[in-house]
């Protein structure tokens, strides 16, 4: 009999604690959850006190046949999973399975996987902690009976296979929210006045940038106000500088590592946490599931020291951050590096990007904050009272930024301080160099990101940040939303500078509306979230999903059970289904009516179809409706009559080639260019909409040398004429006598001889 055996959930975990233990311990993976909830109904006996019904799965009896086996040769077994709720219920469906008494079975904890820490959990191991297995319990059940009962609604009153979740509604419904103030919103135009100013007595004539303090709606109070400005003169009103200091951010949380390495590294939600999950398997960094900011007594003086090594006394400060989430995560550290005085690892590019990241981030919160001079500048102008501001930056002393400053989501924010001002004090007279009037544009709300709208459903308390991953995810294979990147638009603007006492205009353009991996509803995620909202409101309140939350913790913490929890929420929401069910759907509720054809009269509307948003144009009594897919990026609440339109422009004559005439269309495979019988598909980059005649005539001729190399044979032979080697749509072949033969992997068809044909051919399946 072997004296322990030690479960963790990942293979990975399992081959790092091993090089810790010593022969007397076996180390094995359960592979994550060993049961779940059974598939079949609901899996929940809601009339014997909400009592879940778990099974294994069929991938998961071997390992745990195996793992029972063992188990039951074992003196001790020591249940190892991650140090948090689903862990903790990990490590109690390990008990259930194998027999194992859940009140005498050894729990062991860490937040880090080194020998220190795996050593001492050992020496200190306690029993499964129920109150956290009953907290996930919660969950697991709660978003099993919401997901159970809120999607055959869907079904019933919207459309077919679609699917609802407690936390992925309400993210649902903070995009569509995002989205429509984006519909919404019309830029509107105004003048940014900026002028380049030196002091009067200043032989050298060193400028710096003033903006004026006030904007101006018009073209022509723009340029009414730089006449006003010819002959003025300029004078300081304000000259004042003030020490001020900015502070390292605190350690990485989950949270905040998943907002970081999406703005810095550009990382998915997903991938992040799959990088982090690699990094703490292999001992790198402590648990990267906690919501934590504080650092142990150990890992500030290797930060001390490693600052002091790298930078001096100067730049080192200690400091411990104090987590003010109530009901955090049980890991009781920030994620960190296991190693402070490891500074690069070996592993993949994401790996070490993410390592340095977190390395970064958690020396630099030790170090002592920055330094800075910010000096604003007022200037007044004669005739007039609008003022002129400058504003300038300076760092004294660079304390953290030397090592690591935060990112902001804040990507649309002008550019603040100058840097380095000139001395000056009030009464100072300027001279202006130049002043320019740029026309500027009110710019709507951005779209979230995924780094973005994890801070959003954090500030609301949605979720656990642990979750954001799997429901952004979701979201997104549900259809409901789509990640995706946007070219600009070319835009015209205009700018006036008055140089002495001439003022010039001049015709500029810019690129506008630019985005990069932005999460944009589609129009099925927008209908769903309107029925939602319209039959559950409560559910997809935000402060009931926070709440929930809140109810989770208060299990963990055993204040209360996860049945009375169950049952409070449970009888209000199915009364609600009910309702839902017995309401009739204003189906006109999902339709616009955009306008009338103008060559028909007859209206056109839009509206999700069997297959997915289109829009329609109505037929005459006893004619058929004309339809049309709506393009990638349109929405049915913002397309236009014009762009409707648009769409029924296919098939369209593109010009005559050899006397044949070239239409473009969208057929069954996608769009394609068809000349007489000759059907060529556009490429990547070609808008059927707007695709030219020259560029139709290249995919077609493309198109006519591909289909006459297949039917070109790639051998013949004068003793059997009707014997061919051929290229085929599906590769080389040999054509005889009506009949094709398949040519044999790594032969070359260009080098078969005669007989070689006719061995194959003899020898092919008949």
């Amino acid at each position: 009999m072997q004296e322990n055996l030690v479960i963790v959930e990942s293979p990975a975990k399992a081959k790092t604690i091993e090089k810790f233990l010593g022969k007397d311990y076996v180390v094995k993976s359960s592979f994550g959850h060993i049961r779940d909830l059974a598939k079949k109904d609901l899996g929940i006996n809601i009339g014997e006190g909400f009592k879940p019904v778990y099974e294994i799965p069929s991938d998961k009896k071997k390992v745990v046949d195996e793992l029972r086996k063992m188990a039951q040769k074992t003196q001790t077994v020591w249940l190892a999973s991650d140090e948090d709720r689903e862990g903790e219920a990990i490590a109690w469906h390990l008990t259930e399975v194998l027999g194992l008494p859940v009140d005498q079975t050894k729990r062991i904890v860490f937040h880090e996987i080194t020998k220190r820490a795996i050593l001492d959990a050992i020496e200190h191991p306690r029993t499964v902690n129920m109150n956290l297995v009953n907290a996930q319990q919660a969950r697991r059940i709660l978003d099993r009976l919401v997901g159970f009962e809120l999607s055959p609604v869907l079904w019933k009153k919207v459309r077919p296979s679609l699917s609802a979740g407690r936390v992925q509604s309400v993210a649902v419904r903070l995009l569509v929210e995002r989205e429509r103030e984006i519909i919404a919103f019309r830029s509107t135009p105004y003048y940014r006045v900026v002028a380049q100013f030196h002091a009067a007595d200043d032989p050298d004539k060193t400028l710096f940038k003033a903006e004026l303090s006030s904007r101006f709606e018009t073209h022509e109070e723009a340029e009414a106000f730089l006449r006003s400005c010819i002959g003025a003169t300029f004078t300081v009103a304000k000259a004042e500088e003030k020490p001020a200091q900015r502070f390292p951010a605190p350690p990485f949380t989950t949270s905040t590592l998943q907002q970081e390495a999406g703005r810095k590294l550009g990382m998915s939600v997903s991938q992040t946490m799959s990088v982090a999950q690699h990094l703490y398997e292999q001992g790198l960094i402590t648990y990267m599931r906690t919501d934590s900011v504080n650092l142990s007594q150990q890992a500030l003086a290797q930060c001390k020291e490693e600052v002091i090594k790298l930078y001096g006394e100067k730049y080192s400060r200690w400091y411990n951050y104090k987590t003010k989430t109530k009901g955090a995560q049980e890991a009781h550290e920030a994620i960190r590096p296991s190693y402070i005085d490891r500074q690069t690892i070996e592993g993949t590019p994401a790996e070490k990007k993410l390592y340095d990241l977190i390395w970064k981030r958690t020396v630099a919160s030790q170090m002592v904050c920055a330094e800075l001079d910010r000096t604003t500048i007022v200037i007044d102008m004669s005739g007039g009272k609008q003022q002129f501001v400058a504003t300038g930056e300076v760092i004294r002393f660079d304390g953290f930024l030397r090592l690591y400053s935060e990112s902001t989501d804040d990507e649309q924010s002008e550019q603040g301080g100058e840097g380095i001002l000139p001395k000056m004090a009030k009464g100072d007279r300027l001279e202006a160099e130049q002043i320019t009037a740029t026309e500027r544009f009110t710019q709507a709300p951005a779209r979230y990101n995924e780094a973005s709208l994890v801070k959003r459903l954090e500030e609301l308390g949605i979720g656990r940040p642990s979750t954001y991953a799997p429901t952004i995810t979701t979201i997104i294979n549900r259809g409901y939303v789509v990640k995706q990147s946007k070219e600009g638009q070319k835009r015209p603007y205009t700018q006036l500078t008055l140089t002495g006492d001439r003022i010039a205009e001049k015709s500029l353009t810019e690129n506008f509306g630019k985005e990069k991996n932005r999460l944009q509803p589609t129009d099925i995620g927008m209908v769903v979230n309107d029925y939602l909202e319209a039959q559950f409101s409560p559910i997809m309140d935000y402060n009931f999903t926070a709440n929930v939350e809140k109810e989770f913790d208060r299990i963990a913490e055993g204040d209360i059970t996860w049945e009375k929890m169950i049952e409070e929420f449970y009888g209000p929401f199915h009364q609600m289904v009910d309702k839902a069910i017995g309401t009739q759907t204003d189906k006109t509720g999902m339709t616009r009516i955009l306008g009338t054809d103008p060559a028909t009269g007859h209206v056109v509307k839009a509206r999700i179809g069997r297959y997915g948003p289109m829009v329609e144009i109505e037929g005459a009594e006893g004619e058929k409706s004309r339809y049309a897919s709506l393009k990638k990026g349109q929405l049915i609440e913002s397309i236009t009559l014009e762009e409707a339109l648009e769409l029924f422009s296919l098939p369209r004559n593109v010009g005559v080639l050899d006397g044949e005439t070239l239409m473009v269309g969208i057929g069954k495979y996608g769009p394609y260019v068809r000349y007489g019988k000759t059907f060529a598909s556009l490429q990547k980059g070609d808008d059927p909409y707007t695709i030219s005649y020259e560029r139709a005539v290249e995919l077609i001729r493309a198109q006519q040398a591909s289909a006459a190399a297949a039917h070109t044979p790639l051998k013949s032979f004068d003793e059997e004429p009707e014997l061919l080697v051929k290229n085929g749509r599906y590769g080389p072949y040999i054509a005889y006598k009506g009949k094709n033969y398949r040519i044999p992997k790594g032969r070359k068809p260009e080098e078969l001889t005669l007989e070689e044909c006719r061995d194959i051919i003899a020898h092919s399946k008949k």
